[in-house]
């Protein structure tokens, strides 16, 4: 049983370089993937606003100004 763990433990010391860079690359990736995603969450929602805002419609006002214009023409 002994001897086993000691063989494992050399073979993991060999291979301990491979495992580390390959997790590395993987940590580098996801990190990549997290920013792209991100990056398109963040597109798409200021994209929203914008037609939201620019599609939005405020009450329609009306003013008459016919009294105004009366009054001023009284005036002169």
């Amino acid at each position: 049983m002994s001897q086993e763990k000691v063989n494992q433990y050399k073979e993991s010391k060999k291979s301990r370089k491979d495992v580390a860079r390959k997790e590395k690359q993987k940590a580098k990736v996801a990190k990549l993937v997290a920013g792209v995603v991100g990056a398109i969450l963040v597109i798409w929602l200021g994209y929203s606003a914008v037609v939201t805002v620019q599609n939005a419609q405020g009450p329609t006002v009306t003013v008459d100004t016919n009294a105004v214009t009366e009054y001023v023409n009284g005036l002169k």
